[in-house]
């Protein structure tokens, strides 16, 4: 899926480019940023439910029919939860050529608020498990628990929880991408330049009518992990420091500041790249980064065929949950 590229503090800066809450402070707190929550519990459960709903589909890869059957169910999901749902139909061409039969889902929750924020996942799975530590699984597919069907988890869940809620002050537009982990697979003798990525997120900036208009957004990758920390990623610093210092603020009123250290992550080539650098939406990367995993700075499980079930916890998904209905409900 994603690209990573670890730089320095000082090169960032001249870039151009337990499912239960804790109340105590932590290392990340000072006495200005005591827990003090606002909005609904996020029940950690139901989103765990969510992720094991879409694994139960299979490998959500392009074109296949656990993918497909997938995104019917998510947007009935939506629907369900009262949003108001558009489906965005593309064919797209992948790294080798093929045509990727694409459909970006938004999903409208309070649609009659003028104001709104966009959250955004992707829900394909990577076709390849090129980073997986034995060679013979580099071409089997991902089943995606954490890569993909995490963020979707949170979003749906989040719906849920805004249904019929009548002290929101925003809107929310939920787009779960497509085409997302189709890009150069390690193994391919081609060269990649990040393009080959994020195709959905590209087609949704490169189409996206001048009308259309919100505060800010927020990309939910690998939010399911075990033993997951959100470092502060690159890119979102770079155009939009305000929404990076946004929600980590409103991680540590959550009481979740442990989780999100204010140390810098890499720079990522993800969703939210188009999102900023094409569509003009200030849009911040809520990933994992695991700094001493040799293996992988997105975790053991990155690419591998283990990113399944048995690598997803509930407390991680507490707390991004948590730290989102924070977001949200301080917006006014």
């Amino acid at each position: 899926m994603k690209q990573l590229i670890i730089l320095a503090a000082t090169m960032m800066a001249v870039a151009t480019i337990s499912s239960c809450k804790s109340s105590k402070k932590n290392a990340d707190t000072d006495d200005s940023d005591a827990v003090a929550t606002i909005g609904p519990e996020f029940n950690a459960d139901s989103a765990y439910a969510y992720c094991a709903a879409q694994c139960d589909f299979g490998p959500r890869t392009m074109n296949s029919e656990a993918h497909d059957r997938c995104a019917d169910w998510i947007e009935q999901k939506f629907r369900q939860f009262g949003c108001e749902v558009q489906l965005q139909k593309a064919d797209l061409k992948g790294y080798d050529g093929t045509t990727l039969k694409t459909r970006n889902i938004i999903a409208r929750a309070n649609p009659s608020a003028t104001t709104r924020l966009l959250v955004c996942a992707h829900y394909d799975c990577r076709p390849w498990a090129d980073n997986d530590p034995d060679s013979t699984n580099w071409r089997k597919p991902v089943m995606g628990a954490n890569d993909g069907a995490s963020g979707i988890a949170v979003m749906l869940e989040l719906a849920r929880l805004m249904q019929n809620d009548t002290t929101l002050a925003v809107g929310v537009d939920f787009v779960c991408f497509d085409a997302e982990d189709w890009g150069t697979p390690q193994w391919a003798d081609v060269s990649d330049n990040g393009d080959s990525w994020a195709l959905g997120a590209q087609y949704f900036a490169d189409t996206l009518p001048k009308s259309y208009d919100v505060r800010y957004g927020v990309l939910l990758d690998m939010v399911g992990g075990q033993g997951a920390r959100f470092y502060q990623e690159g890119v979102s610093k770079q155009y939009a420091p305000a929404i990076v210092k946004k929600i980590w603020h409103a991680a540590r009123k959550a009481g979740y500041g442990s989780t999100f250290p204010t140390s810098d992550g890499g720079m990522i080539t993800d969703d939210h790249v188009p999102l900023n650098q094409k569509a003009g939406i200030p849009t911040i990367d809520i990933i994992n980064y695991y700094p001493d995993c040799a293996q992988s700075s997105f975790g053991p499980t990155w690419h591998t065929v283990i990113d399944d079930m048995n690598h997803i916890d509930p407390a991680t998904l507490k707390a991004v949950g948590q730290t989102m209905v924070q977001v949200i409900y301080s917006e006014k």
